[in-house]
């Protein structure tokens, strides 16, 4: 049986975060930390802090957010690309969105020493705007008690995230959520342009409450 790309990564980032979760040299060597890439151009950092959490639910809830829309998202990218390339390009995705969702960080606390950031969500955030964009008004049940729309969370998820990243202090990465999704996003677009064009007329065709 071929492993899924999205099933190899959550096996990956849990071969790594877990070892981390009791490791500290391997976890300071691997989380995203602007000040010592500034200074030692230690930028691999931006792909493998992807891979490290804190906690078990931190690493639980992101790998179980990543996995119930990876397999949706890489399916949809077979189906357009092929089975190899769209495997290729779901990875390179899912790869770029961690790189790009650190990299606001990267400029706004390169000369801070007292920041570091580690976790997936930048990745999983633009996996799952990436299924927004091919299934806006799919109903998201995922820790809701009322099944939402997806495009009326991804509003209100982009909203708080941009809200919350200049406002609040609870020593999250809401700016790492929010570029992430951007990401995810702008990258779809850019491997099939038409898709946005697709996005737009389920917008207006496929509204279920009319």
């Amino acid at each position: 049986m071929t492993l899924s790309v999205t099933l190899i990564i959550v096996i990956i980032t849990c071969m790594v975060s877990i070892p981390a979760f009791t490791n500290r040299q391997l976890f300071d060597q691997f989380k995203h930390h602007p000040y010592t890439e500034k200074r030692k151009k230690q930028y691999y950092r931006w792909v493998t802090s992807g891979f490290l959490h804190g906690s078990w639910v931190h690493l639980g809830i992101n790998m179980y957010v990543f996995h119930e829309f990876g397999r949706h998202v890489e399916y949809w990218y077979k189906g357009m690309f092929g089975p190899t390339m769209g495997a290729i390009l779901f990875l390179v995705m899912y790869l770029l969105t961690i790189i790009l969702a650190d990299t606001p960080t990267y400029f706004k606390h390169q000369d801070n020493p007292n920041y570091s950031a580690i976790g997936a969500s930048g990745g999983v955030s633009g996996i799952l705007f990436a299924f927004i964009l091919f299934m806006p008004w799919s109903m998201l049940g995922l820790f809701f008690v009322v099944p939402i729309p997806a495009i009326v969370f991804g509003v209100l998820y982009l909203w708080y995230e941009s809200w919350s990243a200049k406002n609040s202090r609870d020593n999250i990465g809401h700016d790492a959520h929010f570029w992430g999704a951007v990401a995810g996003v702008v990258i779809t677009i850019i491997y099939r342009p038409t898709i946005f064009i697709d996005f737009i007329s389920k917008l207006t065709n496929d509204f279920p409450f009319g």
